[in-house]
């Protein structure tokens, strides 16, 4: 029996990926609330999501997948917040 795992998963990248889709639905939410939740976790994931790619870039490329839509939410996000999403909507 091998100790050792074939089915490495960029755990970085998971995080990313899910505070990105937190901050994307978080953001919606009126009074400034969504702006301080969802941006920063937006903020959060934008971080992870450039250590995740690091990551998986030294790995030939395991686990970028999760970091391609954690940066699409995170851009999702910050488009909402610039036109007025968490603050006014």
């Amino acid at each position: 029996m091998s100790l050792n795992n074939s089915r490495t998963t960029n755990g970085t990248a998971w995080a990313a990926f899910w505070f990105g889709l937190a901050g994307l639905v978080l953001m919606p939410i009126p009074l400034f609330i969504g702006l301080i939740l969802g941006g920063g976790l937006s903020l959060i994931a934008a971080v992870l999501a450039v250590i995740a790619l690091l990551k998986g870039l030294s790995r030939q490329g395991k686990g970028i997948a999760p970091v391609v839509f954690a940066g699409i939410f995170v851009a999702l996000t910050w488009g909402g917040i610039s036109i007025g999403g968490g603050i006014v909507w």
